[in-house]
């Protein structure tokens, strides 16, 4: 019996969950390039990579986690990655703290509680917490990914 495949429309958690129950490198690879995305790939360029600067205080904000169930009333990361460069060294520098703590909450708040938790794990650099997902894995899935001197 072949795997099950996720929805087009799979949340990047659900994507990250299928990666992390692989059973081999090879499977993990494959899977990352099957779901490849730019919100996949902006939040594992995140977590992984150690020239991004983070311009908030690590851990979780206090926020409200969204109850509202998955594919419904939400934002979804694999849309609003767009707007991560205000939140890291380099971004927009005309935010200013508060303004960009309210932002980053505001994001946090509209996204699915699963996402909402993925973006506070990879700003922290630590998906791996939760997810079987290594750099050389990410690395070997997406070659093109140039790591360091975002900052």
């Amino acid at each position: 019996m072949a795997p099950k495949k996720l929805p087009n429309d799979a949340l990047l958690t659900e994507i990250l969950q299928k990666v992390s129950s692989a059973k081999t490198k090879k499977e993990k690879v494959d899977l990352l390039q099957e779901y490849n995305n730019p919100g996949l790939r902006a939040i594992l360029i995140i977590n992984f990579d150690e020239s991004l600067n983070f311009l908030l205080p690590e851990g979780a904000p206090p926020y409200r986690p969204s109850d509202a169930p998955a594919g419904t009333d939400h934002t979804r990361l694999d849309n609003e990655y767009r707007g991560f460069y205000r939140f890291f060294k380099g971004g927009d520098s005309t935010i200013k703290g508060m303004k960009r703590e309210q932002l980053y909450v505001q994001l946090l708040e509209g996204l699915h509680a699963d996402e909402a938790e993925l973006v506070i794990l990879a700003c922290n650099k630590d998906i791996q917490s939760k997810y079987r997902v290594t750099k050389q894995v990410v690395s070997e899935a997406f070659p093109a990914i140039e790591w360091g001197n975002r900052g």
